[in-house]
């Protein structure tokens, strides 16, 4: 069945709202964040309203109603994902969290000196810098898989990049930059044949496509509940049962002890052993309620919906002179993400001008400054689709971009 945006979209109050100066919004930055549902809004006012305890610890209604939610989200979060079981999904407070989990835990004691940790060269910085940090500390070697033109992988020498040395690959499942979304299976494979472990960075895959995680045979997989319409500061790492059974905790404090004396403790089974602390609460409750709107949505709806989309916005694009497209042409390895630049525009200028036709789409490095450096660019223009943007607003951007060089184009000739 094909989802309607039109319809959708009366569903996310802040999607009928105007900009300051009386500019209708026309959202297209999806990427850093999507917008939420009202049944995601009310359900976190609820929980705070009615339904506000602690969980876990205690005996009374209040706080086992809350535990119950907070439990309950975690088993459709496995559900929705496929995933080898509840007790694998643990919650952080986003993608960066669980990379960073992963590398403090895993990586601390798996990692030699003289060992290997590959990376891509199109990460984002959630996804390169804790790896420094660790080879530094460890005086481990970095290794990066290199991109083609069109910015896929380049994969004609991953057997010299994936090495015995290799204790880990990191890599991203779609680049939050150019949209590409990358075929892992020949990394996989590789990473199999030589013994290490795979984390996918997949912040950018997970709220826009169908993800199987069993069937992927990843080791790790992260991603943030933000995009995908839940509320920040909740994120989800997936880990192999017995591989996060084998990690010692990363933080240290309540609900991950099982007993504790002066000089020593002893650490609570999986999932609480790595999630110390009071976690947010509300912002669980509020992602299981995401789950269930994107469940009735469905993920391959989606997908298409978004490629529909991207294939209309490219065409658009297609037709605009000065005007520098990155990324694959290829549908079937793109998601609904679109990033460009303007000759002679700084993508600031660019964004600040659509900003004042109400067109909100991201401009800079996008946290991807070494993609930067290898393009020769200081940045790009991003715009990013989710389900409940039209064609509509894409034409809105169209225009904006057309009114941006017109000035520009006075500027020039004054």
């Amino acid at each position: 069945m094909s989802l309607d945006p039109y319809k959708l979209r009366l569903d996310f109050p802040i999607l009928s709202e105007t900009i300051p100066n009386g500019k209708p919004l026309v959202y297209l930055d999806n990427g850093a964040t999507s917008q939420k549902p009202m049944s995601v809004i009310q359900a976190t006012n609820d929980y705070y309203a009615k339904e506000n305890a602690n969980i876990h610890r205690g005996v009374y209604y209040l706080s086992q109603h809350a535990t119950e939610l907070f439990e309950r989200t975690r088993i459709k979060t496995s559900h929705f994902f496929q995933a080898q079981c509840a007790k694998a999904i643990i919650f952080t407070r986003g993608t960066t969290d669980s990379i960073n989990l992963v590398a403090q835990t895993y990586g601390r004691v798996n990692v030699s000196e003289g060992d290997e940790i590959v990376l891509s060269v199109q990460e984002h910085h959630s996804n390169l810098v804790p790896w420094q940090m660790l080879a530094r500390e460890k005086k481990a070697f970095l290794k990066f898989i290199p991109i083609k033109e069109d910015t896929t992988y380049d994969l004609s020498k991953l057997n010299e990049i994936i090495t015995k040395r290799t204790k880990i690959v990191a890599i991203s499942q779609m680049s939050n930059v150019t949209g590409t979304v990358h075929d892992l299976s020949k990394i996989i494979d590789r990473v199999r044949q030589v013994g290490a472990k795979i984390l996918v960075d997949g912040a950018q895959a997970a709220c826009h496509m169908p993800i199987h995680l069993v069937d992927m045979d990843v080791d790790f997989y992260a991603f943030s509940a933000h995009k995908m319409l839940g509320p920040t500061g909740v994120g989800v790492l997936f880990g192999k049962e017995e591989i996060l059974e084998a990690m010692p905790p990363w933080l240290g404090g309540g609900d991950m002890i099982e007993s504790v004396e002066l000089e020593s403790s002893t650490y609570a089974a999986l999932p609480a052993k790595l999630e110390a602390g009071t976690p947010n609460i509300a912002g669980v409750i509020g992602f299981s309620h995401a789950l269930d709107y994107l469940q009735k949505v469905g993920m391959k709806n989606i997908k298409e919906h978004e490629r529909m989309l991207t294939e209309y916005a490219l065409e658009r694009f297609h037709r605009i002179g000065g005007l520098t497209l990155y990324g694959t042409d290829d549908l079937e390895k793109r998601g609904g993400v679109v990033s460009f630049t303007l000759d002679g525009i700084h993508p600031h200028d660019v964004g600040s001008i659509l900003d004042e036709e109400g067109v909100a789409i991201r401009v800079g490095h996008h946290c991807c400054q070494p993609l930067m450096k290898q393009l020769q660019i200081p940045g790009t223009c991003r715009a990013s689709f989710y389900f409940y943007n039209t064609k509509e607003d894409i034409d809105a951007l169209i225009q904006s971009i057309e009114k941006v060089k017109s000035i520009f184009g006075r500027v020039v000739r004054k």
